[in-house]
């Protein structure tokens, strides 16, 4: 029996050869192409320039339950978010909150304030992927100060 590769696990595996310096990316969409079968590139977004001496890529799934929310954060590390059900409220540093639908896609630059991250809906669960890339060893997620919360706008 041969399994086909969902459209997350697809963009991870994406993700994580770009986030790599790989030039497979261009390739690895070539051959799909050439099989017969569809390839898309899902986000493309320039990284910030890391010393790349402790480089690792995490995968995370992020369950929220309906009505459910995380406290105001940041991460240290880069962010590519991928909306695999429901859909998720979104505010990263003053920009506008957005709302993200299943197959949508997001990136989020190292330290921001992400003062929204929320299922936006009261009655059905939301589960977001986000595939983080640091280059340092750490925690991957920084609770934001009450002070510096209050102080966004």
């Amino acid at each position: 029996m041969k399994m086909q590769p969902s459209l997350p696990a697809i963009m991870l595996m994406t993700l994580g050869l770009a986030a790599l310096g790989s030039r497979a990316l261009s390739a690895t969409a070539n051959q799909a192409h050439e099989k017969g079968k569809d390839a898309r590139v899902a986000i493309s977004q320039a990284l910030p320039r890391m010393d790349a001496d402790h480089l690792e890529g995490k995968v995370i799934e992020v369950i929220y339950q309906p009505g459910a929310s995380s406290p105001a954060h940041s991460h240290p590390c880069a962010v590519f978010g991928y909306v695999a059900e429901g859909t998720i409220r979104s505010q990263v540093n003053d920009e506008p909150e957005r709302v993200y639908k299943v197959g949508e896609t997001f990136y989020e630059a190292p330290n921001g304030a992400h003062r929204v991250s929320a299922n936006a809906s009261q009655t059905e669960p939301a589960k977001l992927i986000a595939f983080f890339v640091c280059d340092q060893e750490g925690p991957i997620t920084v609770a934001i100060p009450a002070s510096k919360q209050a102080n966004h706008k």
